[in-house]
């Protein structure tokens, strides 16, 4: 029997699964990915994500949010058009919000206002945190410090160093790993940091299309990531902390399910 996986970050409304999304979900569930979290990145995209997330019940919830990358396209209406999407059952966490200091697409002002507001909406709203942050961890920490209590955070797609990864898990956050662990030219590291991360703060990821494990053979057609490949990021992951893939899986899973509030059906 397959072992159950959560994957946890998916861009399933990206343009490359434009012409085969409804296979590449059930190749996924035919492989133990039995839950999928669709990542709104936008207003738009959120409202999209929901919808996807409606069409499969069974197997989809999605994140309502602004990336760091989009966040000059925010304005007045931002914040009620999020909440309204929030009070939809499909949607399970407020993001993907946070700050990227490596790319800045978005100018940092810009991209630490919004994150803030959207932590704020969380916060009144109840509902967990999908976080992004690349280089930028000191600022998020003295954002998210600054609030009284947080709900539950994930920090997704980690691929930082162990200072900032230790700074998160003293503060219970979680942590989201990709397939960049599988990467031996910049995921090296995480291959030591997984270790040091309690099983109920792990959760695991593919971040898909972006991200593909450059270890799997044979390479996608195209290079595509899918959540199909999150069965090898787990046996990597699990290999890296010592454990069976059996343990990993069961371990990931639980933490999802109650991070997200996703009941067993």
């Amino acid at each position: 029997m397959t072992a159950e996986l959560v994957d946890i970050g998916v861009n399933l409304i990206d343009r490359r699964f434009h012409t085969d999304r409804e296979a590449t979900i059930a190749l996924a569930v035919d492989v133990g990915v039995t839950m999928m979290v669709v990542t709104g990145t936008s207003v738009d995209g959120s409202r999209r994500a929901a919808d996807l997330a409606a069409e499969h019940p069974a197997v989809l919830r999605c994140t309502a949010g602004v990336h760091p990358h989009d966040a000059t396209s925010c304005d007045d209406r931002t914040l009620a058009s999020l909440r309204a999407l929030a009070a939809r059952p499909e949607v399970v966490a407020i993001g993907e919000c946070g700050l990227d200091f490596n790319r800045d697409f978005s100018p940092r002002p810009v991209q630490e206002e919004w994150f803030s507001q959207q932590v704020a909406l969380a916060c009144e709203l109840g509902m967990p945190l999908f976080v992004h942050e690349r280089d930028a961890s000191e600022r998020l920490l003295a954002i998210l410090d600054g609030f009284d209590r947080l709900p539950p955070l994930v920090v997704h797609c980690f691929t930082g160093q162990g200072p900032a990864m230790r700074e998160y898990l003293e503060r219970d956050f979680h942590i989201g790993v990709t397939g960049w662990i599988c990467d031996e030219r910049r995921g090296v590291h995480l291959r030591e940091l997984v270790r040091e991360i309690p099983p109920n703060r792990l959760m695991i990821e593919t971040d898909a299309p972006y991200l593909t494990p450059r270890d799997f053979r044979p390479k996608p057609k195209g290079g595509r990531n899918e959540p199909a490949l999150l069965p090898h990021i787990a046996a990597t992951i699990a290999e890296c902390r010592g454990v069976t893939f059996e343990v990993l899986a069961a371990q990931t899973t639980a933490t999802a399910r109650r991070f997200f509030g996703w009941e067993r059906s």
